[in-house]
């Protein structure tokens, strides 16, 4: 009689953190957690243990410290800490991370990648390249994938007990990046698949699975890789502010994102997967309406 084949011990990880992400509204935090718990419903519905990092909530008067040139460092730190408890805890093969700001693949990524012992390769699908410093910017969101290089906040970099390797990681939809994040690509030798090529087919990340012998990988979704003329749960959509951050935008459709998601699965074992930058705006401000009616309580 031949025996099932065991499914490897996967966890999902709610992580609503929302400190260390930018929000322009007179409400900030409120979205990123919002957006955690929806993608949390959104995904369907497993056996496999559902953990959620505690992450204080925003509350209006909230002060917003900045230690060290960044915004809430030491309750990221601590929540840091928490999910780095969870997974040691679970001890679990694989990761689903729902985030949250872009700060939540820490801590996932860096256990996957002591579990592994750097037999990891990290596909970031973001627009940005997430490996600035203090110096040049203080939401600490775009200094995650810099964090577990080894560069990005001291602090935060400090946590991570076996840093990645820039062979490591491959950015898929990085194009235009500013001065300082150019420098350092350059310096650490990290490698972009543009985004046309990417509405083309998934060719250039396949190949580069192949040529580098991949055989686990972890992903990092962060949503504002995709148009905002056609995803509107971006930061760069909010019907609140007229005039957004100015910010690199996304080019990819959903469509190209899942062709690459799934192509990718075929070719390779993913051992994580984190989902970040998530912001339905439409959806929170239906569920504020709805707590204003007297109707509803």
């Amino acid at each position: 009689m031949r025996c099932p084949i065991s499914r490897p011990a996967t966890v999902r990880l709610v992580f609503p953190q929302w400190q260390g992400g930018y929000d322009e509204t007179a409400y900030p935090g409120q979205i990123y957690a919002f957006g955690s718990y929806l993608l949390n419903f959104l995904a369907p519905k497993t056996s496999d243990p559902v953990l959620e990092v505690p992450v204080p909530a925003w509350h209006e008067g909230m002060e917003a410290p900045k230690e060290g040139g960044v915004f809430y460092r030491s309750m990221i730190l601590q929540q840091m800490e928490a999910a780095t408890a969870l997974l040691a805890a679970h001890k679990p093969d694989r990761v689903i991370t729902l985030g949250g700001d872009c700060l939540v693949s820490q801590a996932p990524f860096a256990y996957l990648n002591e579990r592994y012992e750097g037999d990891l390769g990290i596909l970031w699908i973001d627009a940005h390249p997430d490996i600035t410093t203090p110096k040049d910017f203080d939401h600490a969101h775009a200094m995650v994938l810099g964090n577990l290089l080894g560069d990005g906040e001291p602090a935060m970099a400090a946590m991570v007990q076996r840093h990645v390797l820039p062979s490591q990681v491959l950015y898929a939809g990085v194009d235009n990046v500013l001065a300082h994040e150019r420098a350092t690509m350059d310096r650490l030798g990290l490698k972009a698949v543009p985004s046309a090529s990417l509405m083309q087919d998934s060719s250039a990340i396949l190949d580069w699975i192949a040529a580098s012998h991949v055989t686990r990988l972890a992903i990092h979704l962060d949503l504002d890789v995709l148009d905002p003329a056609f995803f509107t749960s971006l930061l760069f959509v909010n019907p609140d502010v007229p005039d957004p951050i100015e910010a690199e935008h996304g080019k990819l459709r959903l469509a190209h994102v899942a062709r690459i998601l799934q192509d990718v699965e075929a070719a390779t074992q993913v051992v994580g997967l984190s989902i970040a930058e998530y912001m339905p705006w439409d959806a929170l401000n239906l569920k504020k309406l709805f707590a204003s009616l007297a109707i509803m309580h």
